[in-house]
């Protein structure tokens, strides 16, 4: 007896799914604008046309380039200290593609392999388990963080600890759901027939059928810890306040909204096109991970 595994795609029907992808006009332009996004922050030494720590008191609170009193060697203008905003803004997206994209890796492995284990092992284990998301679920997630980055001290990796140990209920959850229904399936059973152990059957026949499901929870986590983080910088206690970050610079530029707007809208502008490209990509992802779009 051979076990039955989960559907396998054809090439006609990868071929399909992709072409159904391409007329998606509005995932298109997510994915080409996280996808520059991701250049931009990957190569922001290279591209960026200041230092983002320097200071020129002489052009401070400069306005766009574009505007009557602008200076187009400051494309977007220049914030209180006489710092770029462009460059500012391009090192403020490694900040914030990295701890997005750590977070939701550390958080999906932690969820996903207590949503796995939960799932297809139940009784007393996944009581227990589950009992612990419920209890995490009734603290805040924001406070949840704050609280545990006021104690441990600001820094990079203590933010992306946070939000990736914070963030891994989501994940169990959705996971261990799909895991009750996919266990009883037919493949699952005759591979338990002919003797393959657990560990193997979550592997080869539950985790590729969860991927459609984790790629969308993935997504969204980055897109949510990318606005947490921003949150936490904006507070004060994100990543230390000499890293460029786009929190940080909204909470330079809000003394100046009414009059120097620049300051904080284009941070805010970018982390909210950010986040929104992140969210509609997440739904590309979905629809080419799901085992269903395969079938011809």
């Amino acid at each position: 007896m051979t076990a039955v595994t989960a559907t396998v795609p054809t090439a006609r029907a990868r071929r399909g799914a992709v072409r159904a992808v391409l007329r998606n006009r509005l995932g298109l332009v997510a994915v080409i604008v996280l996808a520059v996004m991701v250049l931009v922050a990957v190569f922001a030494p290279l591209i960026a046309p200041y230092d983002p720590g320097a200071q020129d008191l002489l052009v401070r609170l400069r306005p766009p380039a574009w505007t009557a009193a602008g200076d187009s060697s400051h494309l977007l203008g220049t914030d209180q200290l006489g710092r770029d905003i462009l460059s500012r803004l391009f090192y403020g997206a490694r900040i914030s593609l990295l701890v997005g994209a750590c977070a939701a890796l550390l958080a999906g492995i932690v969820g996903s392999v207590i949503g796995l284990v939960a799932g297809f092992l139940g009784g007393w284990f996944d009581r227990i388990l589950m009992r612990l998301a419920d209890i995490q679920l009734a603290f805040p997630s924001i406070l949840l963080a704050l609280a545990i980055v006021g104690f441990l001290g600001s820094g990079l990796w203590y933010v992306v600890l946070v939000l990736g140990f914070t963030g891994w209920v989501s994940y169990a959850r959705v996971i261990r759901s799909e895991v009750l229904s996919l266990r009883t399936r037919d493949y699952v059973t005759e591979a338990r027939a002919i003797g393959v152990g657990d560990l193997t059957i979550m592997r080869r026949h539950l985790l590729p059928n969860v991927m459609a499901p984790l790629a969308t929870i993935g997504t969204l986590h980055v897109a949510a810890a990318i606005v947490a983080e921003a949150s936490l910088s904006y507070l004060g206690l994100g990543v230390p306040k000499q890293t460029v970050t786009w929190g940080g610079m909204l909470s330079d530029g809000q003394l100046y909204l009414g009059t120097s707007w620049w300051v904080a809208v284009f941070p805010g502008l970018a982390l909210m096109i950010t986040a929104l490209a992140v969210n509609i990509t997440g739904d590309v992802l979905r629809d080419v991970a799901d085992p269903k779009a395969y079938r011809s």
